[in-house]
Formats: structure tokens, C-alpha cells, sequence
């Protein structure tokens, strides 16, 4: 195995966005049966055993935001979480995997953390990425939003986890979506936008997918589940339909979007299930940090123990892969 060192999402060009089309999406319909049936059968029929398995969680870690959003963080707990970020697997683990290096996607914080995480992983190549926007109702003015988003971004963040307000798509408010997001994208400079949707409460698979094409138009630089807040996060149907979008719009303009699935993933078969989704629906180039992240936490000591077992045929105890 080998491991690749960089993080950048400049790797990919940037999606400047285009005019609002609604023309792309109005007509759209989405069978939800056959959704959830693809959904099902992608990962039934792909088994990943043995030294695959582990090159696949290796790459899980590699496109994983390591992510702290609790009202009692501290810089210390970030300061912990960045630790483990830069040097998430034990030693012995990499010496037998064949690894110089190996790191998460990012680091994910609230804003007023974010300079404690820039200080804590220099020299490391590991971006900053923050939430901002009212996160996670997102129900503030928009210039306070953007507000935050100008703060973030000053703090040294390199990426932008942004909520939409979950109204305008609940209207079908397409313009007003579109121009919310296209503000946020201005606000963020060169920090990457990434667009969470909230899709546990957007209501359809319908809206999802309008809502994911208007945030692509918007210039959005990835797309992603759920805040982690809500009572439905990411699932694998509603991803298949995101990634769809994705798709949609690339062949339409020609820019790659990234996907971040996000919330209730906690176990290393979650990490598998959703790279196995990217291979098959939009191909190898969308399973590397520049194009997909895995927002977790959690999810990360299951996938150490996971890979503890391959290379030692033991499994370890979970209190030994703390995170924070």
C-alpha cells in the first residue's frame, strides 16, 4: 500500500458555478423503490476481504474530516483531535501495512476553534475545516452568516462546511436557495465551500436532488448529507441521488463536485459501504480526499480495530483507540 500525502482540494479545479437553471432539475422525478433497491444491492455485491478491505479502510482514513462539534470543546479536546488527525493509526499497525504517512482528510470545528487547529496542525498539510452559517439550524440573518464565514476563513479555516436554510427548499424558493449559496461561496474567498443540505429535512428524494443541483449551480465545491444534528443524517439512498446530481452537472459543464456524507456513520463497514458507492456511481478518481470526505469521528477507532485485526488477528479493546 502506499499513501498519498496531499490534502489539497486544489487538486481539483474549482466549480465556478453558472446562472441558476431550473430547466436542469424542475422536471426531475426520482423513483424512491429503486432508489433504495441500488442502494441496497451496491454493497451486497461487492465483498471486500482481507488485504483489500484494509487498503479500503486505509483510504476511508485518508478521505475522513476528524470532526469535533460538541458545546464543550475546548482547545485542548481540538488540540487532541488534531493529534490523532496527524497519527491516527498505531505504529506497529503502519510498519505492518507498508506506511510512511498517513492522516485524516481534515480537521472539522466550530469557528472559534479553528485557530487552536491551525496552531496544532502546522507543518502537518492537514487542512482546517470549519462549520459556520449558524450550524446547525442555520437560522440567522444572512449577514450575520456571513459573517461567520468571513471569521472562519480569517481564522486560517481552508474550507467552509455551510447549512442552507431548509425553507427554500421546502418553498421551492430556487432563486433564493441559489443566491443564499452563491453569497456564502463570495464570503468564503478562497476557502472551499462545502453545502450541507440537511437531507433528513428536506422531505423527498425529489427535493434532494433540486437542492443538490441549485447548490452545484451556486458554486459549491462539494455537497454533503447532514449537519449530524438531525434526527435523519446520511443515508445511502439519498447519497446515490446526490451523487447523481454530481454527476448530472459534470457532464453538463465539465466541473467534478466533491460528496461528504455525514452523521450516523460509526462502523467500518459504513466507511466501506459509502466508498463503494462512490466507486460504482461516479468511479476511482471520486474515492481521494479532493472529491470525497467521510464526516466522522467515531467511525475512526472501529476502522483501527479493523485494522489491528488484519494485521495482528486480534481485535483490541475500543478504550484503546480514544479520539479526543
Amino acid at each position: 500500500m502506499s499513501q498519498m500525502a496531499d490534502h489539497a482540494l486544489s487538486n481539483t479545479p474549482r466549480n465556478a458555478g453558472v446562472p441558476l437553471q431550473t430547466d436542469w432539475f424542475e422536471s426531475v422525478s426520482v423513483n424512491t423503490p429503486a432508489a433504495q433497491r441500488r442502494a441496497a444491492t451496491l454493497t451486497a455485491r461487492r465483498s471486500l476481504k482481507k488485504e483489500w478491505q484494509a487498503a479500503w479502510l486505509v483510504n476511508a482514513i485518508r478521505c475522513m474530516d476528524l470532526t469535533t462539534l460538541s458545546g464543550d470543546d475546548t482547545e485542548d479536546r481540538v488540540r487532541r483531535l488534531c493529534a490523532k488527525a496527524a497519527h491516527p493509526v498505531a505504529d506497529h499497525v503502519m510498519k505492518a501495512l507498508g506506511l510512511d504517512r498517513l492522516t485524516t482528510g481534515a480537521v472539522c470545528v466550530y469557528p472559534t476553534m479553528v485557530a487552536a487547529a491551525v496552531r496544532a496542525l502546522e507543518g502537518t498539510g492537514i487542512p482546517v475545516a470549519s462549520v459556520a452559517t449558524g450550524f446547525p439550524a442555520g437560522l440567522m440573518p444572512l449577514d450575520l452568516r456571513l459573517a461567520e464565514i468571513r471569521y472562519a476563513v480569517d481564522q486560517g479555516a481552508s474550507e467552509i462546511d455551510i447549512v442552507i436554510t431548509r425553507a427554500h427548499v421546502l418553498d421551492g424558493n430556487w432563486s433564493a436557495l441559489y443566491d443564499e449559496i452563491a453569497a456564502m461561496r463570495e464570503a468564503c474567498g478562497p476557502a472551499h465551500l462545502k453545502a450541507i443540505l440537511a437531507t433528513g429535512e428536506l422531505k423527498t428524494l425529489r427535493n434532494v436532488y433540486k437542492a443538490s443541483m441549485v447548490a452545484c449551480q451556486a458554486g459549491a465545491d462539494f455537497i454533503k448529507t447532514s449537519t449530524g444534528k438531525e434526527s435523519v443524517n446520511a443515508t445511502l439512498p439519498v447519497s446515490l441521488v446526490m451523487v447523481r446530481a454530481l454527476r448530472d452537472y459534470g457532464e453538463w459543464t465539465g466541473y467534478r463536485i466533491g460528496f461528504k456524507p455525514a452523521g450516523g456513520m460509526k462502523t467500518a463497514k459504513d466507511a466501506l459501504s459509502w466508498q463503494i458507492l462512490m466507486r460504482e456511481e461516479m468511479g476511482p478518481d471520486w474515492l481521494r480526499p479532493d472529491l470525497f470526505r467521510l464526516g466522522a469521528s467515531s467511525m475512526l477507532a472501529d476502522i483501527e480495530r479493523q485494522l489491528e485485526h488484519h494485521v495482528t488477528g486480534r481485535y483490541s479493546s475500543g478504550s484503546r483507540h480514544a479520539i479526543a
